[in-house]
């Protein structure tokens, strides 16, 4: 695995405990932001991996949809669709902390089957 590559994985899993952190103590908003931060660096690390583009959401939306199509699971495209839903709600700050807490176990679920790509 490259160093970029590494290090995506690393922050991707950092993320996902400090997102966890931000919920407990109540912070929706750190906790949604971290939960979209976990999600896209294990994008970019198997894009980076893979030596795709992923300088840009669009891209990183390409990527999980290319996934997709590869392993035939569209349940990738449903999982990175509710890491952007959190990413949303750290700019507005609507959604419960229910909402919160099953977005991050779909990020969680969503790092840990992208994680499974990267040797």
């Amino acid at each position: 695995m490259s160093a970029r590559a590494t290090y995506q994985v690393e922050a991707a899993a950092a993320l996902l405990v400090r997102g966890r952190a931000h919920l407990d103590e109540g912070d929706l908003l750190q906790a949604s932001e971290k939960g979209w931060g976990a999600a896209s660096q294990i994008v970019k690390a198997v894009a980076e991996e893979r030596s795709w583009r992923h300088k840009t959401h669009g891209d990183l939306y390409r990527v999980v949809n290319r996934l997709a199509d590869e392993l035939a699971d569209e349940r990738l495209q449903v999982l990175f669709h509710s890491a952007n839903a959190l990413h949303q709600n750290f700019y507005e700050g609507l959604v419960p902390a229910a909402s919160v807490a099953a977005g991050l176990g779909a990020v969680e679920e969503f790092v840990g089957r992208l994680g499974e790509l990267i040797d």
